[in-house]
């Protein structure tokens, strides 16, 4: 096994931290040939990712799965936790073994003599644990929602939904046909279908073992959620848009390129960082912070300190030049926020999301797991039901208001929606996913869809749509694993999005 030894406040002092699975592809084996500088001569050589932090996402998300969604321990294994053949094969043969310590709340998982471990932390989630210990380097808080009881509240702002019937200009049986389709076929492995129209839940179905009030994963849809804390601070006056990042380690270094990213660049992913990910080349990949290793998957299944990770990498390209899907630029903000909250509101980073936000929005628990350090992933590990998704979507839908009050700016909701200059072609905004009409004006990125739609969006088919034209918001969450869902499950997702929109247009077609 290959190990390294960490680097200054980034990593972990003397102890091996790189990661080998991600929550954007499957994990396994991940070896890639390098050359001169992967491997210090001229011959190819071949990095495979050290074994443990292969284990620790497999811990980290069955822990999840048991203490933050409360999932049967067999559904989730295979659902969520087991994601490849080869993962469900060493499982039933007994060659990878998990154990599950209920007093401590801490998962191991164990193959070949090598462990990977990840404990619960109540209203954290569940955090991957550093070696040789079973605790992390912050101190866990408690979060408590201040709104009523859920279930005497009215929806958006609690559960209680009204007792009339659907407008008339509402097609109920293309809505029922629209969940047949979505959640009808059980190898899909479907966990929510919401649909709100006009600010009314319209459609609601669970599958999968899953319901209204699941923590269910969510994984880069969380990407969205960095977005909107930035938002609330931006129209608090804490931060602005265009501004130059306020990130002092670009700023108070003379002559560093890294000081020309603005806030706009890392909304858009387009800091132009060094940060690998798939689709980097080999040239890139030899430059990762481990030669061969994608810096992209380090925060998934390393003890690091993602925040402190992502600000230290060197810049590749001049800022809004180059667009690309890297987790250093809402890690980047991350960092922004949690110095913002500490440094300049002195307020409580752990608990702040929930006062600045959630309680307007009628979120009553979300949970944003961290990291070791406490910094919260909301690149991946984070978890929310399908209803609070359905309310983050409701407030870009009412361009940032919320019961008269505004929490987000309209160029900020405007800036989310409009394409990334750098990105081609143009696919992205401001962590969120676009849906842009073809060169011809027909077709679409999702056919299905009005191409102003937008959407979080995160691995396994996590889905938030907005659709302003509509006035749509429609939520598709699943189960993560490819191993256990249907390849051709997303032709089906796309259908019922469609059936969606003409329920609420009869004029709509695709």
């Amino acid at each position: 096994m290959r190990h390294v030894t960490a680097v200054g406040a980034v990593l972990l002092p003397a102890q091996v931290l790189i990661a080998c699975g991600t929550a954007d592809s499957p994990s396994g084996s991940q070896a890639v040939q390098g050359g001169a500088a992967a491997g210090g001569s001229g011959d190819p050589v071949t990095v495979e990712p050290p074994v443990e932090f292969g284990l620790n996402g497999s811990a980290k998300r069955y822990c999840s799965a048991i203490w933050v969604s409360e999932r049967d321990r067999v559904e989730a294994l295979y659902s969520s936790v087991l994601l490849t053949a080869q993962d469900v094969s060493d499982y039933e043969s007994g060659t990878l073994v998990f154990n599950v310590d209920d007093q401590r709340r801490i998962v191991t998982v164990s193959t070949g003599g090598v462990d990977g471990r990840a404990r619960h932390f109540s209203d954290q989630g569940c955090v991957i644990l550093p070696p040789h210990t079973d605790n992390v380097f912050f101190t866990p808080r408690e979060v408590v929602s201040a709104l009523p009881d859920a279930a005497t509240t009215p929806w958006p702002m609690g559960d209680q939904l009204p007792v009339e019937p659907l407008p008339v200009d509402v097609n109920e049986e293309l809505l029922a046909e629209a969940v047949e389709v979505v959640l009808g076929n059980a190898d899909d492995n479907r966990a929510a279908f919401v649909v709100v129209h006009r600010g009314r839940i319209v459609a609601e179905a669970y599958g999968g073992g899953a319901h209204r009030d699941m923590q269910l994963e969510s994984w880069s849809m969380g990407k969205s959620m960095t977005a909107t804390l930035i938002g609330r601070l931006i129209q608090m006056g804490h931060l602005e848009l265009w501004q130059p990042a306020p990130v002092p380690e670009w700023q108070n270094s003379p002559g560093d390129p890294r000081a020309a990213i603005r806030i706009a660049d890392l909304l858009r992913m387009s800091s132009g960082l060094r940060f690998t990910n798939s689709g980097a080349s080999q040239e890139q990949m030899a430059q990762s912070f481990i030669a061969g290793q994608r810096d992209h998957w380090l925060g998934y299944e390393a003890p690091i300190d993602v925040f402190k990770f992502s600000i230290s990498r060197e810049a590749e390209y001049p800022p809004d030049t180059v667009g690309r899907y890297r987790n250093s630029d809402p890690w980047a903000l991350g960092y922004i926020v949690k110095r913002t909250v500490e440094n300049e509101l002195g307020g409580e980073y752990l608990t702040w999301p929930q006062r600045a936000l959630f309680d307007r929005i009628g979120i009553r628990r979300f949970v944003m797991e961290t990291d070791a350090y406490g910094n919260f992933l909301l690149t991946g590990y984070n978890y929310g039901t399908a209803r609070n998704w359905a309310r983050l979507g409701l407030l870009y839908l009412q361009r940032g208001v919320w019961n008269g009050e505004r929490l987000l700016s309209e160029e900020f909701v405007d800036f989310v929606q409009s394409p990334a200059p750098a990105w081609d072609p143009p696919v992205y905004g401001g962590l969120f996913w676009l849906n842009p009409a073809d060169e011809s004006g027909r077709g679409s990125r999702i056919p299905t869809l009005p191409p102003d739609a937008y959407n979080a969006a995160g691995a396994g088919d996590q889905r938030t749509y907005i659709i302003p034209s509509r006035e749509l918001v429609i939520v598709v969450q699943s189960h993560r694993s490819p191993a256990a869902h249907a390849p051709d499950r997303r032709d089906r997702e796309f259908e019922a999005l469609g059936l969606a929109v003409k329920a609420v247009d009869a004029g709509w077609n695709w």
